[in-house]
């Protein structure tokens, strides 16, 4: 897929703190530098906004990303935007669009239309049972709780905005969370097959593999980084 090593862009979910990812990252070890994507500033940032900051966020002239949940929406995106420094997208538990789609449209009926509903209501921010029985499910109580506490609304625009229509350039990668009750595994295969890859990884966790199996998730993810095209 890429060279062997390389430095990584990590993109999480929305509404999650970056510490997710640190037992994952001390588990890449040295070969694979990796950093954090940023989330844009301002109140109502649009999906051309999230793609700036986590541009913003690489400090290295060429990098792969790997793109969580609706992290995925962004990624993809990215690798559109800036497909000559993005060597490779791996999505885990990834939500992705159809060229010129949106998470929102990605989701089956009538699921879509709850999710504009929801967030009509209520706004970003699920309710704090929805994290515990969906985002959060299969962790330990101290880490779920922080889960909920931390939670952070996104824009709309993170689901809402349209992405391009350019096809992706770039080598491709997925892992599929098994156990996962925020986004079904049949789904998550839709998702893989939209990504178009054939370099796919399951793993027996809910949908924060980062946090359940760090060491399982920063294995099948050095495979798929260091395999060469």
């Amino acid at each position: 897929m890429t060279n062997s090593g390389g430095p990584v862009l990590l993109l999480s979910g929305a509404g999650l703190p970056a510490w997710i990812w640190d037992a994952a990252r001390e588990a890449l070890g040295p070969d694979h530098e990796t950093a954090v994507a940023s989330r844009p500033d301002g109140r109502t940032p649009s999906l051309s906004s999230y793609v700036d900051a986590a541009l913003d966020s690489a400090p290295w002239d060429r990098f792969a990303v790997v793109a969580h949940s609706s992290g995925g929406v962004v990624g993809t995106e990215l690798a559109r935007r800036a497909h000559p420094r993005v060597s490779a997208v791996i999505g885990v538990s990834a939500v992705v669009p159809p060229p010129g789609g949106s998470f929102v449209s990605s989701m089956p009926f009538p699921q879509r239309h709850l999710l504009s509903l929801a967030m009509l209501l209520a706004g970003t921010r699920p309710p704090d049972g929805a994290l515990r029985r969906g985002v959060a499910a299969g962790l330990d109580e101290p880490t779920a709780a922080r889960i909920v506490a931390e939670f952070a609304p996104e824009s709309p625009d993170l689901y809402r905005g349209r992405t391009g229509t350019d096809a992706l350039r770039v080598p491709t990668g997925y892992v599929t969370t098994t156990q996962d009750r925020e986004l079904s595994p049949g789904l998550q295969g839709r998702f893989a097959a939209r990504l178009g890859t054939r370099r796919e990884r399951s793993l027996a966790t809910g949908h924060l593999p980062m946090l359940e199996d760090a060491t399982g998730l920063a294995g099948a993810l050095a495979e798929m980084l260091d395999q060469r095209g």
